[in-house]
């Protein structure tokens, strides 16, 4: 089993009918699946993901 790491949880509202019924719904957050460079499974939200990408992609362009 996977790690969580985020922090991110569910938001909580309401759909609207055109007859104004509220009916509540949840959007979860979008949680992948990850293999870390140490070989750990983590499960991280998409954005933490885009933003450890590009992190690391900018660390390998100084090195050079």
């Amino acid at each position: 089993m996977a790690k969580k790491l985020t922090s991110k949880t569910p938001l909580f509202g309401n759909r609207r009918s055109h007859a104004c019924n509220a009916t509540r719904h949840a959007q979860k957050p979008n949680l992948q699946k990850v293999t870390l460079d140490n070989g750990e499974k983590v499960r991280i939200s998409a954005r933490e993901l885009r933003t450890l990408n590009k992190v690391s992609k900018k660390n390998t362009e100084n090195v050079a």
